[in-house]
């Protein structure tokens, strides 16, 4: 939403289509692991297109099926962060109120629904961090008068450095604060 006085940035959370090909792919790679150990235990081929049952059981079966269950459990850990969408919801920014509201969804329990809110008098500045190399970071920051740094772009692959910088300015433009870190 955008009407002049209130801006509202959705933030993806983890339902993000490499969360979803990562919690497939080692589901399928830990079934075929598993199925591979039990087969090798039972003697009898349970994948049709391979011959596991020609394995032996120790240590080549006990190894499959950890690997197997190993994998099957980060498939699992993958999945139920996307089922919750962990680090999803918004920022608003909001001149009505002269409020800044950062939402976000964390794990289950009492604590599951992150909710920051902040004076926009309270907000000194827009921090923008760029680090080059092997783990790239772009990120803005909104910084305020206590020395607080609270991430505002969500956890993906760097943003171009034009569009950072265009999403930077503006948000500092309109919460009339000065852009640090350019």
């Amino acid at each position: 939403m955008d009407d002049g006085l209130i801006v509202r940035d959705q933030i993806t959370g983890s339902r993000r289509f490499d969360n979803y090909f990562w919690s497939f792919t080692l589901f399928l790679g830990g079934l075929g692991f598993l199925l591979s150990g039990i087969s090798s235990y039972v003697k009898y081929d349970l994948i049709p297109f391979a011959h596991p049952s020609e394995l032996t059981f120790i240590p080549q079966g006990i190894l499959m099926l950890f690997y197997g269950t190993l994998a099957g459990c980060i498939s699992l850990a993958i999945g139920l962060t996307v089922f919750w969408d962990i680090g999803g919801g918004y920022n608003e920014y909001n001149k009505v109120e002269n409020l800044v509201r950062i939402v976000r969804k964390g794990f289950p329990g009492k604590n599951r629904n992150i909710f920051l809110v902040y004076p926009i008098r309270d907000i000194r500045a827009i921090k923008i961090e760029i680090k080059d190399g092997l783990n790239p970071k772009r990120n803005i920051y909104l910084c305020t008068n206590d020395n607080r740094s609270i991430p505002l772009n969500p956890v993906e692959q760097p943003m171009a450095l034009s569009d950072l910088e265009k999403k930077a300015t503006n948000l500092a433009k309109f919460l009339d604060v000065e852009l640090e870190g350019i």
